[in-house]
């Protein structure tokens, strides 16, 4: 991923919890965002509201692909869209920008262990309670938790092109997102999803 001319950077640290609309530029000023090729200091370029209408739910879910959380996908954009507005991005190259930092973000927050109690996980504690088979509840929790687990283990660029495939991006989309030759993609797909196979196999006899 060339971080050089206008990529995303791996991390946006920004603790965010408002809607980027209408506190981007209050919030803007707080912190120096991660991005090459960033507008000036203060300033919030004059289409983040626009993009935002545009490519907000894209975002999320790709966020939500790696998360398993709404909550926490909806959070990852608000940094990721901030991070937009403070970067000078091609507004062309925005949707590919946009996804590709939603998964290094929520891959990042993976890694680090900085997620917090999620919907999704109180959702699935209550259900433990209600379900008739509570064992199979929990397993489908642990499951779940494996492979987020093994995707963020994997090298990042398979890991990027694997979640942007499931989100429904194009072969040329990812291509073009992640400075890929398009007939490239479906092997970096396929090694990828080879190597998550491999990974929760891993996982599963280490238990």
């Amino acid at each position: 991923m060339d971080l050089q001319h206008g990529r995303p950077a791996a991390t946006v640290d920004l603790p965010l919890s408002a809607p980027v609309i209408g506190r981007a530029s209050a919030r803007a000023g707080r912190k120096d965002v991660a991005v090459s090729g960033r507008a000036t200091r203060d300033a919030v370029r004059s289409d983040l509201a626009e993009v935002f209408r545009r490519d907000y739910q894209r975002v999320v879910g790709v966020a939500a692909r790696v998360l398993g959380s709404r909550d926490e996908a909806e959070d990852v954009a608000q940094e990721v869209f901030l991070a937009f507005g403070r970067s000078a991005v091609p507004a062309g190259e925005a949707p590919g920008w946009l996804s590709v930092a939603a998964a290094h973000t929520a891959l990042n927050l993976i890694r680090s262990g900085r997620r917090r109690a999620s919907r999704e996980e109180t959702v699935a504690a209550t259900a433990e309670v209600a379900a008739p088979d509570v064992a199979e509840t929990v397993l489908t929790r642990e499951d779940r938790s494996r492979v987020r687990a093994a995707l963020a283990g994997l090298p990042r660029k398979q890991a990027v092109a694997l979640v942007l495939r499931h989100s429904g991006l194009s072969y040329a989309e990812v291509a073009a997102a992640l400075d890929m030759s398009p007939g490239s993609v479906g092997t970096t797909v396929r090694r990828a999803e080879a190597a998550l196979r491999k990974e929760l196999i891993r996982h599963a006899s280490s238990d």
